[in-house]
């Protein structure tokens, strides 16, 4: 009766422990493939091609996300800020906390429901048609053939979606402030050009390289060990976008502490 229910009790923690060795274990196979990035580069069809649906594929939701993103937070600053009198510091608020927080963690976000859930789905798929077992059948490593170019082309596009989401949600913020709410723009761009520093882009862009990695390591890790035919492929992508995003609030908080403590 008593190792039944530890064994009630243990069987979570038991299948969460195996669950963390076999992901490390395959971020690890990923880290010893960072010598033949370099070859992946040189054959861009396929780098391209994984840029192209995840990236190119995200640009219409991120600009969207971005632009009423910038419009909204413009219009709450602005009843914080009209309290004080202090509404001229509205632009450089928006801008810190847009390139800073919002657009990497907004953008990685969406990346996600776009394009980490398609990756999920289709590796997931690939894996229940036995695709990838023929792929390994044949003497290809289907790691290295399948994984390794859609983690490198999310490292490579989250980055510059993120600087895309800050260019349209800082733009769009401007135009709220100084068009619809009356703030002078000289003003505006003046407190912005004085106390906005190229280090918060460059954390913003870390940051999102940072997210691409992990997202796209567990999109691809849940989708390729799928089982269970069509509901294992759709349980593997539902799986896939939560991990993702409680990863980046994660993976957020700890850069943001690291960075603070980098007085970055």
């Amino acid at each position: 009766m008593i190792e039944t229910l530890l064994g009630y009790i243990g069987h979570p923690f038991v299948r969460l422990y195996n669950a963390v060795e076999r992901f490390g274990l395959f971020i690890l196979f990923q880290i010893k493939l960072v010598p033949l990035y370099p070859l992946i580069i040189r054959r861009p069809k396929i780098l391209m091609n994984q840029i192209e649906v995840i990236g190119m594929g995200c640009m219409g939701v991120i600009t969207l996300t971005a632009l009423f993103t910038g419009m909204v937070l413009a219009l709450q600053l602005y009843n914080g800020f009209h309290q004080f009198g202090a509404e001229s510091f509205i632009g450089y608020t928006l801008f810190f906390s847009i390139v800073r927080e919002l657009g990497p963690v907004f953008a990685g976000l969406m990346l996600i429901s776009r394009s980490i859930s398609a990756m999920a789905a289709e590796l997931g798929t690939m894996r229940v048609s036995e695709q990838i077992d023929a792929i390994d059948i044949l003497g290809v490593n289907s790691k290295e053939y399948l994984i390794t170019p859609r983690i490198v082309a999310t490292v490579i596009s989250l980055p510059l979606l993120v600087i895309w989401f800050d260019f349209i949600a800082i733009g769009s913020g401007y135009v709220i402030s100084t068009g619809v709410l009356g703030i002078n723009p000289v003003e505006y761009q003046n407190t912005l050009m004085r106390l906005g520093e190229m280090d918060d882009i460059v954390t913003g862009v870390i940051k999102a390289a940072v997210f691409g990695f992990i997202v796209s390591s567990i999109g691809s890790y849940i989708g390729y060990h799928t089982h269970g035919g069509a509901r294992g492929v759709g349980q593997s992508t539902i799986y896939a976008v939560v991990y993702s995003a409680v990863a980046i609030f994660i993976a957020n908080y700890f850069l943001s502490s690291l960075f603070l403590y980098l007085d970055w």
